[in-house]
């Protein structure tokens, strides 16, 4: 009776059902739910998850690549990849389209190969381009060809000329003939003796037998006097190692030697200004430009070694000349003096001038592009400019300026390549011989070879020279061409100036004009005539032949060639290629998610049961342990407290 005031607000609610057992039975019944209900229920959860995955249809991709596949063949306005679906109940033309398609892709893109390869060759169309206007006219360089004797260095050229009248004498018994009568005295002898004499025998010049008569002595009747080569000896600072520079020709060796001991003569100068002995009247008795008269602005004078004086006409120093018409009469004449008195001859065994037309603000390099005038003929010279204009960059391999060229310019003059290669070598001269050749402009904090200073510097400059002609100081790959030049093509004509019937009076009037007596008259003077043939002019330029326009319409082509599509096919293409790698990754997740679930999960913190229930249990495997572990925990779930709650009532019907 104790329990009966708690419990008796449930005895109404147990009796509404019906009394006794009939009560909790129907309990039981309230508490499931329907069977249509529950199907009405899954339906419309069904419907609205089909609402949410059409709502979600713009982030959704294919389930499969089969499904991506048949997708785009059926879709895609690639030709003949429709072709791979269709047929797919016959297998044999399934096939054979599959081949076909993807041979058909191979050959595409084999195409594509080659198209590529010629766009990064960076090929070039050459355009020629004929222009016509009034042209500037070149700068002129004009040399006597012939070293002067400098009052300077005039003693030790008498010197110098005394050993070699020697040793021709040793070598071929040939007394040269000089000019000056003192050389033979005894105080010029010890002069020369204490002064030159010294260094040319450190240097003298030899003779030797040809190899094919080396073994044979030299007193042997069958070693002629011509079956011997001549040349001099060139040795290192410690005598150890030598170097014998040879000839075949005796007129060669005789010639490089007395230059060899010339230039060491013209380096002991301690300022070169002591050699600008300027001669102009008495080199160029008449100049005409345009039919006008030149003067002392029109040109600037500088000193070569081996050609003596030089005059250049129409550089920059002076307003620069314009041919107002094409035409002998319209250009550059010249009358030159070619007789040659008190010159070196050892030096020069030519008569003449040495003529060279080139750009302005560059040097005029006469070894290389001039030429000889010949005395007592008119040379008339026609010109023809033409210019080249090379594409930079990935085309070519020219330079704009030279300040990409890893080769400092030792002239102050533009880029030129001829310039670059100089300067290269007389960088390499200074650094391996530590002084500078004569021939080549003086870089900065140096000085030029001198062997009384520079013992063996001859040595090291041949032993140079021989590494600069094989290349093997890169200074031919270093030195690259210009992207912008121009040339002058030259044709000459030469006819006899003066004539038979008129060179009285033209020298007379020469002679009387210049105050000079020629003595030959044949060979005493020449004429030069330089003028432009006609005022077109040539431009050699350079223009990209395949450009980024031109690879698109190339590929363009093939692409329509192969399948008939347009650029919307490419990226249908490029969209199955997207997609296809976005299927990859969610597969590849979808499966690193999947093994996650199926690894079994450890133990959770403070687990006292499955402590207590591996005690029991000490026996089973690991696996097993994991599994029952796996049942425990689900033990205390919200269903196993039901049958608790109705045996409560139970016992409250039963009472």
């Amino acid at each position: 009776m104790g329990t009966a005031p708690p419990v008796s607000p449930a005895a109404p609610t147990g009796r509404a059902g019906g009394a006794g057992p009939g009560s909790q039975g129907g309990s039981l019944k309230t508490g499931k739910m329907p069977e249509g209900e529950k199907t009405g229920q899954c339906k419309q959860e069904e419907e609205q998850q089909q609402k949410e995955e059409e709502r979600e249809g713009l982030i959704e991709f294919y389930g499969s690549y089969q499904e991506l596949f048949q997708f785009f063949c059926s879709n895609t306005t690639i030709h003949g990849a429709i072709r791979l679906v269709c047929s797919k109940k016959n297998k044999m033309k399934t096939a054979f389209w599959s081949v076909l398609f993807f041979l058909t892709f191979g050959l595409m893109y084999w195409q594509f190969g080659i198209l590529y390869r010629e766009y990064f060759s960076y090929p070039v169309n050459l355009n020629l381009n004929l222009n016509s206007d009034r042209l500037t006219f070149p700068a002129v360089t004009l040399c006597t060809l012939n070293p002067y004797r400098y009052s300077a260095i005039r003693k030790k050229l008498d010197e110098l000329d005394q050993i070699t009248h020697q040793t021709l004498l040793d070598l071929y018994d040939y007394n040269m003939s000089l000019a000056r009568s003192d050389w033979s005295t005894p105080s010029t002898q010890k002069r020369s003796s204490r002064s030159l004499l010294h260094h040319v025998q450190r240097h003298p010049l030899r003779r030797q037998k040809r190899d094919n008569l080396v073994n044979l002595p030299e007193n042997s009747p069958s070693v002629d006097k011509n079956d011997w080569k001549i040349g001099f000896v060139l040795c290192s600072e410690n005598n150890k190692d030598c170097f014998h520079q040879a000839y075949s020709s005796g007129v060669d060796a005789v010639r490089e030697w007395y230059s060899f001991h010339y230039i060491n003569i013209l380096a002991q100068m301690p300022d070169a200004k002591a050699l600008d002995e300027s001669d102009f009247e008495n080199f160029i008795y008449a100049c005409r430009f345009n039919e006008a008269t030149c003067d002392k602005a029109n040109y600037t004078h500088f000193h070569h070694p081996l050609y003596g004086n030089c005059y250049t006409f129409n550089d920059n120093s002076s307003s620069l000349w314009t041919s107002s018409l094409p035409g002998i009469n319209n250009g550059l004449s010249l009358v030159v003096r070619t007789e040659q008195n008190d010159f070196i001859p050892l030096l020069s065994t030519v008569t003449g001038a040495r003529v060279m037309v080139h750009d302005q603000n560059e040097p005029a390099f006469m070894d290389d592009g001039g030429f000889n005038v010949r005395p007592g003929i008119e040379t008339s010279i026609s010109m023809r400019k033409e210019m080249t204009e090379r594409l930079g960059g990935s085309y070519s391999d020219c330079t704009e300026d030279g300040s990409d060229v890893p080769v400092q310019n030792l002239y102050s003059s533009r880029y030129t390549e001829q310039v670059c290669i100089r300067s290269c070598f007389q960088l390499n001269m200074v650094e391996r011989c530590g002084c500078a050749y004569y021939f080549y402009p003086l870089p900065a904090k140096a000085e030029y070879c001198d062997y009384t200073k520079h013992v063996a510097w001859g040595y090291c400059y041949y032993k140079l020279l021989a590494e600069f002609k094989a290349d093997v100081l890169g200074c031919f790959h270093k030195c690259r061409k210009p992207c912008k030049m121009t040339e002058y093509q030259l044709s000459a004509g030469y006819s006899r100036w003066p004539s038979a019937v008129s060179e009285d009076w033209v020298f007379y009037m020469l002679s009387q004009q210049n105050k000079y007596n020629i003595t030959s008259k044949r060979n005493g003077v020449a004429k030069v005539n330089i003028f432009f043939e006609e005022w077109n002019y040539k431009t050699n330029g350079e223009s990209p032949a395949f450009t980024v326009v031109t690879l698109l319409s190339q590929l363009g082509n093939q692409w329509s060639l192969w399948f008939g599509s347009s650029v919307l096919s490419v990226m249908e293409l490029a969209e199955l290629i997207l997609d296809f790698i976005v299927i990859t990754f969610i597969l590849a997740l979808r499966w690193f998610r999947s093994r996650q679930q199926l690894s079994p999960p450890g133990p959770p913190p403070n687990s006292h049961d499955n402590t207590a229930f591996q005690d029991e249990a000490p026996g089973l495997s690991a696996p097993h342990r994991f599994t029952v572990e796996a049942v425990v925990t689900t033990l205390p779930s919200y269903n196993s407290l039901e049958p608790r709650g109705l045996s409560r009532d139970g016992e409250v019907g039963r009472e």
